[in-house]
């Protein structure tokens, strides 16, 4: 039997995600060019900076970004590699706490400030609930990360972006999952004045059968239940302990394993 984990939900073997730091108000032309082509994204925020002028105010938090992800930035924006681990800690612990008064969940992802990070406050940052964090290096290419702490990103949105998406749309079928991760900050289009560059590849991208338009906690809690399936060693019985419903391709043919279900192979 050939078994591959190379499937998102509904059996769909690409996903597009979207990826916006520090929160000014343009976050909400884009959210709205996003909501409009079915595009998800994630919006990583500075707390402090909430509600101060020309950023997004609380009421810009709950309402425009309701059908994306609200994360962490930190609440003041360091560099977090250069301060005492206590000060990393309070900086997204508490960055967390404020923006979770604001929206209906856990927040749980961040990007790095700066893009800048070490290998020291990684630990730090997870013992405060933080699962994942962007970082700015952009691969051009499509993988999963290993490490959900140190996620490259596949391009800056002024970086060839329509070039990378035509190879992703026309690149075959993989034995991997296949991920193009976009970043950006959106006051980039205003000081740059080019909205056209976000709208047209929104227009572009949304609306793919193939695609799953998912925003970054989506895709490490799907991922994170697919990799965590237990599979006996002769790959007959496979038990989802998860809540989430996972796809696998077996023989080339996609399976929906739903969560908490055992699935026995013939």
């Amino acid at each position: 039997m050939k078994l591959q984990f190379n499937l998102f939900p509904g059996g769909l073997p690409k996903a597009l995600t979207m990826s916006y730091d520090d929160g000014q108000k343009y976050d909400i032309r884009l959210a709205e060019i996003f909501d409009q082509y079915g595009i998800k994204g994630t919006f990583h925020l500075n707390s402090a900076m909430i509600n101060a002028p020309g950023f997004l105010s609380s009421a810009d938090v709950k309402h425009s970004l309701r059908n994306h992800e609200v994360s962490a930035h930190s609440v003041t924006h360091p560099h977090l590699e250069r301060l005492p681990l206590p000060m990393v800690i309070d900086e997204l612990f508490e960055d967390r706490k404020r923006l979770e008064k604001l929206v209906d969940y856990p927040v749980r992802g961040m990007s790095y400030p700066y893009g800048t990070y070490s290998q020291e406050i990684i630990a730090p940052l997870q013992s405060v609930g933080i699962e994942y964090s962007r970082t700015v290096h952009s691969t051009k290419q499509f993988d999963m990360p290993l490490n959900f702490m140190e996620w490259h990103p596949t391009c800056h949105h002024i970086e060839d972006l329509h070039h990378v998406w035509e190879r992703f749309t026309t690149e075959g079928p993989s034995q991997k999952l296949r991920l193009c991760y976009v970043w950006g900050h959106s006051y980039e289009f205003a000081q740059q004045n080019n909205w056209e560059l976000i709208e047209s590849f929104c227009q572009q991208a949304g609306g793919h059968s193939d695609i799953w338009y998912a925003t970054n906690i989506e895709i490490y809690d799907y991922v994170s239940a697919l990799y965590a399936l237990k599979i006996t060693a002769d790959r007959t019985i496979i038990r989802n302990n998860s809540a989430i419903d996972v796809w696998v391709s077996v023989n080339d043919q996609p399976v929906e394993i739903k969560g908490g279900s055992t699935m026995m192979m013939k």
